[in-house]
């Protein structure tokens, strides 16, 4: 690389690495208000379904579920669903269907998906079954306290809002180094950026963790037809609702997404996939992306730039903006497991080789199945 070229690149290095000083700083200050959130008391207490989806066992399905079942919330129900009647998760369902009788429903699909979207292909036969009128839809892989439908019903309180979401933090569900780079990820690079985004625009998409929505809501804006033919049915949803004049609303509660990885292979896989269908729904918010890597940015300023002097002082103040979102992270969203601060860069340098592969290609992996982002 030539002398002048090197240059303009180790400025561009520089200025990107103190833009993401400046935005870990700003992160923190996020993770701290949603630590002093208050806990949510609802004006109204509206009956409630819960709709959960499931394809496959995975590990604590069964504690997962349970965690549902167990609201303190005077009127709920839960409808357990699986579209193909071999599921393996099948068994598992209707054991915990079978502690909570009365308050759930275990549906069995035909095996025929309706949707290109395979949960929502399983959500179809289950929507029939739901007997309330607001609806709280959560992936498999989630886990809750008793308080989390106070929080979603508490959202709704404003008759603007037409769905509603929640945070999560990422708890292994085993102790190998793909599932706690995984978790790791969760707490310390989505939901920090997902509180910045909150603070600095508009909420018109939901969160796998939870969408909550308006049954009258869902129906104008088209079923769950609208929603079948999109693979983040999460980001549609919400969009669709902000599109009929109603809020997406925020419910300040962090959802448990345990997280189980066989190996670092499944994990890029995973994480590819999350990459390129953000990238395809939110095309300018996936390039800042790059920005909530401080440590890599100075690294690569640390490589490119002949000013030696600087080099120490930015590495180390990348480093220190790093650790800092690493504490805070696991203390606001209250990490049971906290990883060690030892693999951060492990995790860094995982999460910007899953960006950069993700700034192009448009197949992804769900679940074994090839599959376009649009």
């Amino acid at each position: 690389m030539r002398a002048e070229a090197r240059d303009v690149a180790a400025a561009v290095a520089l200025s990107a690495t103190l833009a993401s000083i400046a935005y870990a700083a700003f992160a923190i200050g996020r993770l701290r208000a949603f630590a002093r959130r208050p806990r949510p008391q609802p004006a109204r207490r509206p009956a409630i379904t819960i709709l959960k989806p499931v394809r496959g066992i995975e590990p604590h399905l069964a504690e997962n579920l349970r965690s549902f079942c167990t609201q303190d919330y005077p009127e709920f129900e839960v409808v357990f669903g699986v579209l193909d009647p071999a599921d393996p998760a099948l068994p598992i369902i209707r054991a915990v269907a079978a502690e909570h009788t009365g308050r759930t429903t275990a549906v069995v699909g035909d095996g025929v998906a309706l949707h290109r979207n395979p949960k929502i292909a399983t959500l179809e036969p289950m929507l029939p079954h739901a007997k309330h009128a607001l609806l709280a839809i959560s992936d498999s892989d989630m886990r809750v306290g008793p308080d989390y439908l106070n929080a979603v019903a508490a959202a709704f309180d404003d008759e603007r809002v037409g769905a509603a979401t929640c945070t999560y933090r990422g708890e292994p569900a085993d102790d190998g180094l793909a599932s706690r780079l995984g978790a790791m990820w969760i707490g310390e690079q989505f939901a920090p950026s997902a509180l910045v985004a909150l603070s600095v625009e508009p909420l018109t998409y939901c969160f796998g963790a939870t969408m909550a929505v308006r049954r009258d809501v869902l129906d104008a804006i088209g079923g769950l037809r609208a929603l079948g033919a999109h693979l983040a049915d999460d980001h549609a949803l919400g969009h669709l609702v902000s599109e009929h004049g109603l809020r997406v609303a925020f419910a300040p509660y962090a959802v448990t997404n345990t997280v189980s990885e066989p190996g670092l292979r499944a994990l890029f896989s995973h994480e590819l996939r999350w990459a390129r269908t953000i990238r395809t729904v939110r095309p300018k918010s996936y390039a800042g992306v790059i920005l909530t890597y401080p440590l890599p940015l100075a690294l690569l300023y640390a490589a490119l730039t002949r000013d030696r002097g600087r080099v120490l002082p930015v590495v180390a103040l990348a480093a220190l903006a790093r650790l800092a979102v690493h504490h805070e992270a696991n203390r606001a969203l209250g990490t049971r497991r906290p990883p060690g601060a030892l693999l951060i860069p492990l995790r860094d340098a995982l999460g910007v080789a899953v960006w950069v592969m993700g700034l192009r290609g448009g197949n992804v992996r769900w679940r074994g199945r090839l599959l376009r982002t649009s």
